[in-house]
């Protein structure tokens, strides 16, 4: 089973209830409210899977393109 607090403590950056995660090459996206709602990105923020629909996908993609710089994430 998946824990959420620990999902959420070891996050790289949280936006909006999304807990995005470096690993490797890859972002792994999880929203914290939903949990089996999930996405991976590639470094360039393209999808490499998901279990969201599209316009959920697309605001994820959003704050992973505005905050990446900011954050570890890039």
């Amino acid at each position: 089973m998946l824990n959420i607090d620990k999902v959420a403590e070891t996050a790289d950056m949280i936006v909006n209830g999304y807990a995005f995660t470096k690993c490797d090459s890859r972002c792994r996206v999880l929203n914290l409210n939903k949990p089996n709602c999930a996405v991976v990105l590639s470094e360039e923020g393209e999808i490499l899977e998901t279990t969201m629909d599209d316009i959920e996908v697309q605001i994820v993609k959003d704050y992973y393109q505005r905050n990446r710089f900011r954050e570890i994430l890039c």
